[in-house]
């Protein structure tokens, strides 16, 4: 997954581009990119525990034919 970071008002903005709306602020830019991970993989386990699908993780997960 791809995570760009921007520096906001004094503050650090990292957003996961693949999954809409993950986005944390932070003090630091390692914190920005730590949280939005933390957060993109909340996010990831919520959409395999309501039956969505998940296209970054086709990329992680293969099941032999």
């Amino acid at each position: 997954m791809t995570i760009e970071t921007e520096l906001e008002d004094e503050r650090w903005l990292a957003e996961v581009l693949e999954l809409l709306g993950v986005m944390c602020y932070g003090a630091t830019e390692a914190e920005a990119i730590s949280r939005t991970e933390a957060l993109a993989l909340r996010v990831i386990a919520d959409k395999i525990d309501h039956g969505e699908e998940v296209p970054v993780l086709k990329q992680l997960f293969v099941t032999p034919a």
